[in-house]
């Protein structure tokens, strides 16, 4: 399996983008049903979890985007989706995509090479 995110960009604060990641080699009975989730990395900190979305649609928003973000999938496509709208400077990062594991909810496959995200005030 092979992730691949796209859809960054620069963009002026208060400005939408929507990110796409693609689930390459996931097969419809394992993506359907899998929680997906989207990261993000600013400069110099840790890669934070932004938003998740559960097999049955549960979605839950981090607390710093939340009202802003929201996250979606296409299971036909073994994709997910984060629009993201209102941008702020502080949403400025690389951001990735994983599927977590059912049990320990960490990231089960290695890291794309992410999108890169540029806000400018």
């Amino acid at each position: 399996v092979r992730l691949v995110e796209s859809g960054g960009g620069l963009v002026q604060a208060g400005g939408s983008l929507r990110l796409s990641c693609v689930v390459s080699g996931s097969i419809l009975s394992v993506f359907s049903p899998s929680t997906l989730a989207w990261y993000r990395q600013a400069p110099g900190k840790q890669r934070d979890l932004v938003a998740t979305m559960t097999g049955g649609g549960q979605i839950n928003i981090a607390d710093s985007v939340k009202g802003r973000f929201t996250i979606s999938k296409d299971n036909r496509r073994r994709a997910t989706y984060l629009q993201m709208n209102n941008l702020q400077p502080e949403d400025t990062g690389v951001y990735y995509c994983n599927v977590l594991d059912r049990d320990t909810f960490n990231p089960s496959y290695s890291w794309g090479q992410g999108t890169q995200v540029t806000v400018s005030s």
